[in-house]
């Protein structure tokens, strides 16, 4: 699958991404923000699950808004308001309520997961408020504006990825261990903490 996954860079998502120059412009802005903007919801109901209504609420009125004065997401004045972005899914919320990770695998296109994020992705997609609420063809419209902000990130970030894909002599092991330190990180694991283990290391 890390193969796969390769080529289907090399051959896809890396030239689309050149469209976007380095990631760094007015179009490729809008339309993070605008992905964002619609992850924000989703976020929403798992902060909840995780008991963090606080963050849950500032959440809330950020997504508001974001989806009024900043015109649907494309501009990020809740930033500029104070309210910061707090990102959540499903897979944190599996890791709070104790969840261990599972294995590290690499799925189709999506790339990089654990056992327990696959799943969290997935749950993700049913629970997703954007697909309960905006009728056909916008839904599909809204999932659009992610995939291609992800192609946009691709161009962001094109040495870093580049050196891990194409310069490491091991690409896939360097995949999986920068993944897992960085989400690690996200949940808020050190490299103190005594499950801190890189179970795939020699």
């Amino acid at each position: 699958m890390h193969a796969f996954n390769k080529e289907f860079d090399r051959t896809v998502v890396a030239p689309v991404s050149g469209l976007f120059g380095d990631g760094e412009n007015m179009v490729s802005d809008a339309l993070r923000n605008a992905s964002q903007n619609l992850r924000t919801p989703r976020s929403v109901i798992n902060l909840v699950l995780q008991a963090r209504l606080a963050d849950a609420m500032e959440q809330t009125v950020r997504f508001a808004l974001n989806s009024t004065v900043g015109i649907g997401g494309l501009f990020d004045p809740a930033s500029a308001a104070g309210l910061e972005r707090r990102s959540s899914n499903f897979g944190e919320t599996l890791h709070v309520w104790g969840v261990p990770e599972g294995d590290f695998i690499e799925l189709p296109i999506v790339s990089s997961s654990t056992a327990r994020d696959a799943v969290g992705i997935a749950v993700d997609l049913i629970i997703d408020p954007v697909g309960w609420v905006l009728p056909d063809p916008w839904n599909w419209a809204a999932r659009g504006v992610n995939v291609v902000s992800r192609v946009s990130d691709r161009a962001r970030f094109k040495r870093v990825i580049d050196s891990i894909l194409y310069e490491s002599a091991d690409s896939y092991a360097q995949t999986r261990l920068l993944y897992l330190q960085n989400r690690r990180f996200e949940l808020g694991q050190e490299a103190a903490d005594d499950d801190f283990i890189d179970p795939y290391g020699d």
